[in-house]
């Protein structure tokens, strides 16, 4: 298993290519998954030409793309993500590390993007705990950061993020904040907060449509050492 390794499920959505556009410039190994392996691999190529220094990048079909990456990354809307964790679960390892970015918004029934649904487990990251086998880890992060921001590469993303989950899991999502200049992670405890975290996402979509900013509107904490 390679500690340098990324795989993105989703990396084909706005905000997973976000995310790997900006780890691959980082100098970080991506590997981009989807449900169709010719959108992975288009999106990998895509992030080839506007990363042309990034040392390596590759499209594959999502139980392929978790082969060997030290973290996965699930950005698929909630609707998709039971199905998605549990094509995986044969092909997760024991110290892989899932990183949940889910939020069980109400537009996955047709309502809207303002408001989120009860999940039985308390959040969509602690369904994907609840789906995932026995040793590997989840946590939670990146449901607030801007797709927009993540994908503009000339500018510091600016925003914060939450990091929930078990400690050493959880730091070591918090060190991958540093890649993306602007990005400050912080220390949200045990996976339970996940389910503070996810109800913000549907706050800050409401705010976006009522300010009408087109960039995404992302959060800071005050008086944080």
């Amino acid at each position: 298993m390679s500690e340098q390794s990324i795989a993105i499920l989703g990396g084909t959505g706005d905000q997973g290519l976000g995310l790997a556009l900006r780890f691959a410039r980082a100098g970080r190994r991506v590997v981009i998954g989807s449900r169709k392996p010719e959108r992975a691999l288009e999106a990998a190529e895509q992030v080839r030409k506007q990363v042309p220094e990034a040392t390596s990048v590759e499209g594959r079909a999502n139980a392929d793309a978790v082969a060997g990456a030290a973290i996965v990354i699930l950005s698929v809307p909630f609707e998709h993500t039971a199905d998605t964790v549990k094509g995986l679960r044969e092909k997760l390892a024991p110290g892989q590390i899932v990183v949940s970015m889910g939020v069980p918004l109400a537009a996955a029934i047709g309502d809207g993007a303002v408001r989120t649904l009860g999940v039985w487990q308390g959040s969509c990251a602690e369904l994907v705990a609840s789906l995932v086998p026995k040793g590997v880890h989840v946590v939670s992060a990146f449901q607030n950061v801007s797709a927009h921001r993540l994908q503009h590469l000339d500018a510091p993303v600016e925003c914060d993020v939450v990091v929930s989950g078990a400690k050493e899991p959880r730091e070591r999502v918090m060190e991958l904040c540093a890649l993306v200049p602007g990005l400050r992670a912080v220390d949200g405890g045990p996976l339970a907060n996940a389910r503070i975290v996810e109800s913000v996402t549907a706050l800050l979509i409401g705010l976006n449509i009522r300010y009408q900013v087109e960039a995404g509107i992302g959060i800071r904490f005050t008086g944080l050492p």
